[in-house]
């Protein structure tokens, strides 16, 4: 027989059973009102679109958007707007700080484009889809593959699509690349700038230079004449040092050994080129190469104050087998020396009585 005590321990295990039954029984029977809302939340009220595998874009009673497959909810409506685009990929847009901003999401919800742009527009290139994104803050685009990937690996100032061509431009120039089989060929590059207040226009056409040159590269390298013209008339050693790490003795001023020169002035460029040149080290080399419109002012051989205005052609050197290691490596003008004008002969004086 069972003692006091041992009858007050089982009455009080018998009552902790029934209390835990009755909390099991009022889980699974009654919902509680945050469930019945987590419902209302994921709750498809209509269907929006379907893909060819049955997967759904569905729309809530709140009015927002989500993915769902035959069996499950795969992405939860939380998106002000959704639409199919390639390989499993969805474009969507949400509010975000007040603003209905877009992006690329998976079927699960995983964010594959960051929220940062204004509008993702599909266009055909040819056979291919690109996407083009454009930034809310700056308005730049930023150009995508059928897999969200980067087409070219830069925001653009303004781009456009015919055919199978795709015209991009920046602040430095304008790039204009076809798109075959998902093949992006650099078909033509357009720079322009300015140096000391002087014009000019860089048009790269050579298919064959094109092919071993990137749009970083060229701009790289009118950058460096820029920098190099400037040092070549000034003299200015941090120019130079913009350009050019190390030892800056292969940048030679303009001129350098002419002590007769009072001033050098670049009046404009008539002509400026880049040809690809040979290598003693198998590191692709080239020039960058510049006719410049020149005044020089300078004591003659009688130490009389003239000025000339002639044509003299420089070159840049630049090296690199990528845009990693592309660098300039030399500068300096053709000629030594300016081709001052002959002598006047010394007239002969006659006395005559």
């Amino acid at each position: 027989m069972m003692n006091k005590r041992t009858k007050l321990i089982v009455s009080l295990l018998f009552v902790i059973i029934i209390i835990l039954a009755a909390a099991i029984t009022r889980f699974y029977v009654i919902t509680p009102e945050d469930v019945q809302i987590e419902n209302n939340q994921t709750e498809i009220v209509s269907t929006v679109d379907t893909d060819s595998k049955g997967n759904i874009i569905f729309k809530n009673g709140k009015g927002v958007f989500g993915i769902a497959d035959s069996g499950r909810i795969m992405a939860v409506p939380e998106w002000n707007d959704i639409s199919f685009a390639s390989n499993g990929f969805c474009i969507a847009s949400k509010k975000i700080g007040g603003i209905l901003l877009h992006g690329c999401i998976d079927y699960e919800g995983n964010i594959v484009l960051p929220f940062i742009y204004s509008n993702i527009s599909k266009s055909t290139v040819g056979k291919s889809v690109i996407y083009c994104a454009e930034n809310n803050f700056d308005h730049s685009y930023v150009l995508y593959n059928e897999n969200f990937v980067p087409v070219l690996r830069q925001s653009w100032k303004d781009y456009s699509i015919q055919d199978n061509e795709i015209t991009v431009s920046d602040e430095k120039g304008v790039y204009i690349f076809s798109l075959n089989s998902d093949e992006l060929i650099f078909k033509n590059a357009n720079v322009s700038g300015e140096i000391m207040d002087c014009p000019y226009n860089l048009n790269i056409y050579s298919r064959v230079l094109l092919s071993k040159l990137s749009y970083s590269m060229i701009e790289k390298m009118a950058s460096g004449a820029e920098k190099y013209l400037g040092y070549a008339y000034t003299e200015n050693d941090e120019l130079i040092s913009e350009i050019a790490s190390g030892n800056h003795s292969s940048f030679i001023p303009a001129f350098k050994n002419s002590k007769e020169i009072i001033s050098k002035n670049l009046l404009g460029i008539s002509e400026i080129h880049v040809y690809s040149v040979s290598s003693d080290n198998g590191i692709p080399q080239y020039d960058i190469s510049v006719n410049a419109d020149t005044e020089i002012v300078y004591y003659d051989e009688n130490e009389t104050k003239k000025s000339l205005t002639d044509n003299y052609r420089l070159a840049v050197r630049f090296s690199g087998n990528s845009e990693s290691d592309f660098h300039a490596i030399s500068g300096k003008f053709e000629l030594d020396s300016p081709v001052y004008p002959e002598p006047e002969p010394d007239e002969d004086i006659t006395e005559t009585e």
